[in-house]
């Protein structure tokens, strides 16, 4: 008996057809953009993101953004008198991002940078500082510039009372290792504002370009430095823009305090300018080149580094020259001797 086997028939008899769907950012509701994605990046890549599409830029210029993106970054912005002062800014809090963000940076032509604006007649200082990404220091000070006691005095700008301390939970470093430790746990934010004219920037290495400890008090001494081109506008003429953070007491468990926390302005022969002097530095500093960008630690410290180098040169060749100097008038006032003993010999 003949039998036939017949297939099975197939689960789909008709041919499968692939659909492809497509999507883009546009088709987010700029809702969801605003309120859950955008909130969730820091400036930086924020401020990339604006450049995307025009609907990104709208979103991500709002000022309510920008606003807490400062304010995450520096939490001494929320004082009520700084974040007025802000918002006066061209852009508002956009713009001080901007100018407050990056690392400050030696201006290449220093000439274009003395533009003649009036010099600040008060400068905001807000200064941040963290440890362990953990905030341990923050702090607003207003310092007035018009008084003949600060053009004549030498320029400090401190954030500490002399009897003030902030405890903190960083450890008394005993080793080399230790202090090096520090030194990336470390970071400071100290932006100098211009409240008149409506700029800022950040003079702060953001990590210490040296950490030591003193021999017989044991306090740390962190130094943070930003390198800035003196007044006459020549290359010759740095200046460092020095901020010294020093920690000690305390106790072993519970960690040093913060005892104080300055900025002063050393030209390269180790001489700290006078407030004037100071002023038209910084003036000339606020126009520098600026942008959004990524914080350079190595470029700061490299900087500082070249700085005392040139310093330690400029030591030497004064001290040559000095030496040269004494020799030439040693000599001098020994033929002078020898010109009068001769004179009274054959006299």
């Amino acid at each position: 008996m003949a039998s036939s086997f017949e297939p099975p028939s197939p689960l789909f008899s008709s041919t499968a057809e692939t659909t492809t769907v497509s999507s883009s950012i546009a088709d987010i509701h700029p809702d969801i953009l605003q309120s859950h994605i955008l909130t969730r990046l820091d400036g930086p890549t924020l401020a990339s993101t604006a450049c995307a599409t025009t609907e990104l830029h709208s979103l991500a210029s709002q000022e309510d953004l920008w606003t807490n993106i400062c304010l995450s970054t520096w939490p001494s912005t929320d004082m009520p008198r700084l974040r007025q002062v802000i918002s006066s800014f061209p852009n508002g809090p956009r713009s001080f991002f901007s100018a407050s963000f990056p690392l400050l940076t030696v201006n290449e032509n220093p000439a274009t940078s003395l533009v003649s604006r009036d010099r600040p007649s008060e400068l905001i200082s807000a200064v941040d500082i963290y440890y362990r990404h953990e905030l341990i220091f923050s702090r607003v000070v207003e310092t007035k510039t018009e008084s003949g006691w600060f053009r004549c005095s030498p320029f400090r700008i401190d954030m500490l009372d002399p009897k003030d301390t902030c405890p903190t939970q960083i450890p008394h470093p005993e080793t080399e290792d230790d202090r090096r430790k520090l030194a990336e746990e470390f970071t400071l934010s100290w932006i100098l504002i211009d409240s008149a004219g409506r700029r800022a920037m950040n003079l702060s290495s953001h990590k210490p370009v040296s950490v030591q400890r003193h021999w017989l008090t044991g306090e740390v001494h962190a130094r943070f430095a930003s390198i800035l081109v003196g007044e006459k506008g020549s290359a010759s003429e740095f200046v460092q823009c020095g901020i010294l953070v020093t920690c000690g007491g305390g106790s072993e468990r519970g960690g040093m305090h913060v005892r104080e926390v300055s900025l002063q302005v050393e030209d390269m022969d180790g001489m700290f300018m006078n407030g004037k002097d100071s002023l038209g530095i910084l003036n000339s500093s606020f126009e520098g080149k600026k942008g959004i960008k990524g914080r350079k630690e190595e470029e700061g410290k490299k900087r500082y580094e070249e700085f005392l180098e040139m310093k330690r040169g400029r030591k030497e060749r004064k001290l040559r020259t000095e030496s040269t100097l004494d020799i030439l008038c040693v000599t001098f006032g020994v033929l002078i001797f020898a010109s009068l003993g001769l004179f009274v010999l054959f006299r």
